[in-house]
């Protein structure tokens, strides 16, 4: 691996804009692909280095970054027609990706990867949102070789601050489906705990400085429950769908691990009922919206 290896990065959704213009600015140069297009055009102008294919940025790349919808979306960036894969041998290279995917998918495509190319895979999931990401003070959670994680140590510094190896290559995703499914839950709880103290008449907007540093404080509570509050929803830090993807994985995990979860089973009726509704691209947040009118 070089010193300062080059970057590439496909995905630039609100996560993959904010996390390659952290990059941008801390000196990295970044070579970049999208599956739409236009969306290019929120990191080329500050110096972001676009081309037509995962494979192209493969090739210009020794390290390259992944934040994808989801599993099939990781696939296809990787084993695809004009997919990573298919730039040839890449041994000393290693694919880092931020997306939320499947553990047990996550294995199977580092080793097929590994085999068939010699690129070594870091599944490195992140939470903290676009706010985090930009200030580089995401938390980033890995599985892979503990030697590959040591040669990106410069990069995930560039991008968070708690940063922590959680065991071999599915380890990260595994530790991302327990956080999706505290922060899951969290928002439903935020929003009902939101509609009782709207309905009995409290300073809703006092509730997260007058519980502060008890039991119930905590960023769900500061963030969340505030920015629910103040019907701060534009734009959209989050997508309702994505954490209804990220809810219906935590729930098929536990299914497999053959353990019955209530209160993750209706966290997930919860967000489904109101992404049916037409709220699929609006901010997760905005859940509220199923107790409680915008006033």
């Amino acid at each position: 691996m070089m010193p300062e290896p080059r970057i590439g990065f496909l995905g630039i959704g609100i996560m993959g804009e904010a996390m390659v213009l952290r990059l941008l600015e801390r000196g990295r140069p970044v070579t970049v692909w999208n599956l739409e297009p236009e969306r290019l055009g929120r990191v080329v102008p500050h110096g972001a280095v676009a081309v037509p294919t995962p494979a192209a940025v493969a090739a210009a790349s020794d390290v390259v970054i992944l934040c994808v919808l989801h599993t099939e979306a990781v696939a296809r960036c990787v084993f695809g027609p004009d997919g990573i894969a298919s730039a040839g041998p890449a041994a000393g290279k290693v694919l880092l990706d931020h997306s939320t995917a499947e553990p047990a998918a996550t294995r199977e495509m580092a080793a097929r990867l590994r085999a068939d190319t010699g690129m070594g895979w870091v599944d490195a999931p992140v939470s903290g949102g676009p706010q985090a990401a930009r200030a580089g003070t995401l938390t980033i959670m890995m599985g892979g070789d503990p030697g590959e994680i040591a040669a990106l140590g410069p990069v995930l510094r560039d991008l968070g601050t708690n940063v922590t190896r959680m065991g071999p290559v599915g380890a990260g995703q595994t530790t991302k489906v327990l956080n999706q499914a505290i922060v899951g839950t969290g928002f439903v709880l935020m929003a009902e705990a939101l509609a009782m103290a709207e309905a009995a008449g409290l300073d809703a907007a006092a509730l997260p400085a007058g519980l502060a540093g008890g039991h119930a404080d905590g960023s769900l509570l500061q963030k969340i429950y505030a920015q629910m509050q103040r019907r701060d929803f534009e734009p959209p830090t989050s997508y309702a769908r994505q954490l209804l993807k990220d809810l219906k994985a935590v729930k098929a995990f536990a299914h497999d691990l053959h353990l019955e979860l209530p209160l993750v089973e209706a966290a997930v009726a919860r967000f489904a009922d109101y992404v049916a509704r037409g709220n699929e691209m609006v901010d997760s947040a905005s859940v509220i919206r199923l107790y409680r009118p915008d006033p």
